[in-house]
């Protein structure tokens, strides 16, 4: 950490200001001797916070795909000074043991950004019986998934919300398994070039469970988090629910905001991801309900593979995309570039409201100001690039947009008054 001016930005409301950086906080004056960055030009965001990310740590074999100490240092590229860690790791993180375990190997690891746990809602994510809700929310969790599975049944569903009574939210992966088990990308049957997404992961193994999920909220009075919403009716259900004041929130990923289900059609593994890639009129609903506030959060679902699991035929190829680099960068693309988002709506949607409405993180959801803690993301709107594979700080290379000429917009990010990367800027 050091003393730091960053004269002339943007901030993401409009007015153009220096900032002061002094240790791990903003302050109201220029502090001595400090580092001075030119920032005319760029845009202040506060740091970025994903609310859906995959680790891989601890999980033995898989560590080998990410880590926290890279999983983070992607994130700082990225933007991000905080990454929520999806449970579905070996063992999973169901019991507060295993949260207060994941904390200490963030304490220890050289990360680059907040790594927050997500506890498992129901024992090794299985579906049969509760995991320690209470124990885990003493441990400091607030946001609990099965992901990778929707949580089992209607009654399992209706006590976990009831047992947190308010004080923590349930993050439903929205995928019915009888209706989209694990061959449903191509079954046995077929042969060729794969069909259509609809045909072998149909809307309705989403649907079915936002339904369910809508149902539950309205009935118990309690808040559900609806996981990478990636279709039309989704959206409908979503927007139909919230005008009638029922608590649910819901989040999309960037692959579904500009990839389609026509770049799966050749069977290329990259572009496997649960759920699918949708229609181009999915696609532009889901931007849509980003733009009129149906939907709340953009996470990124980063889910890292190494090849040895990617490379493989589309029906036995893990599902999952990285995501955390390119997230700000494909948002830009599809909903700042074209004027549906400004910056301050992007702010909103990838730090403050996932920081206040899911994980509950004062600290990270506040603005850019004295005596808060100093994270931030410095933006150049123009830059733009080539985006390879191999150009990560992941350990895993499943990247969908290579090849792609997109914005290239982080040229600082700083967690805790610490830089944790930089791009031509110093």
């Amino acid at each position: 950490m050091s003393n730091l001016i960053i004269r002339g930005a943007t901030m993401f409301y409009g007015e153009r200001e220096d900032l002061f950086v002094a240790g791990n906080k903003f302050v109201d004056a220029p502090p001595p001797g400090a580092t001075v960055i030119d920032a005319d030009g760029l845009i202040a965001l506060p740091g970025l916070v994903d609310p859906h990310c995959h680790l891989r740590e601890p999980s033995g074999d898989s560590e080998a795909a990410e880590t926290l100490a890279s999983g983070t240092a992607a994130a700082a590229r990225g933007g991000y000074t905080a990454v929520a860690a999806m449970p579905n790791t070996t063992p999973a993180c169901d019991t507060r043991a295993q949260v207060l375990s994941l904390m200490r190997r963030a304490k220890v690891a050289d990360v680059s950004a907040r790594v927050v746990p997500i506890g498992a809602v129901t024992q090794g994510r299985a579906g049969m019986q509760l995991a320690d809700l209470p124990g885990m929310y003493g441990a400091g969790v607030r946001l609990f998934s099965d992901d990778g599975a929707a949580v089992a049944s209607l009654d399992l569903l209706r006590i976990a919300v009831l047992t947190l009574d308010y004080q923590g939210t349930i993050a439903d992966h929205c995928q019915s398994g009888a209706i989209a088990g694990p061959r449903a990308w191509w079954p046995d049957c077929l042969d060729g070039d794969a069909p259509p997404a609809e045909e072998i992961w149909p809307q309705s193994a989403e649907t079915s469970i936002v339904l369910r999920d809508v149902q539950v909220a309205s009935e118990t009075n309690c808040h559900i988090h609806l996981c990478h919403i990636s279709c039309a009716e989704s959206v409908d259900v979503i927007r139909w629910a919230k005008q009638r004041g029922i608590k649910v929130s819901a989040e999309v990923t960037p692959h579904h905001l500009l990839l389609t289900s026509d770049m799966v059609s050749g069977g290329d593994p990259r572009f496997k991801v649960n759920p699918p890639l949708r229609s181009a009129e999915d696609v532009e609903a889901l931007r849509a309900g980003l733009a009129d506030r149906t939907i709340d959060i953009i996470a990124t679902d980063h889910a890292p593979h190494l090849a040895s699991a990617k490379d493989k035929p589309i029906a036995d190829a893990a599902p999952g995309m990285t995501g955390l680099e390119q997230a700000l960068a494909v948002v830009m693309e599809t909903m700042v570039n074209t004027g549906r988002l400004g910056w301050i709506e992007v702010a909103w949607l990838m730090s403050f409201t996932p920081a206040r409405l899911l994980l509950r993180l004062r600290n990270q959801a506040q603005a850019l100001g004295p005596k808060m803690p100093a994270n931030l993301a410095l933006i150049d709107p123009g830059r733009r690039h080539i985006v390879q594979a191999d150009d990560t700080a992941s350990l895993s290379r499943n990247n969908p947009y290579e090849g792609m000429d997109l914005p290239d917009p982080v040229v600082l990010t700083m967690y805790a008054g610490k830089i944790t990367h930089q791009n031509g800027i110093l």
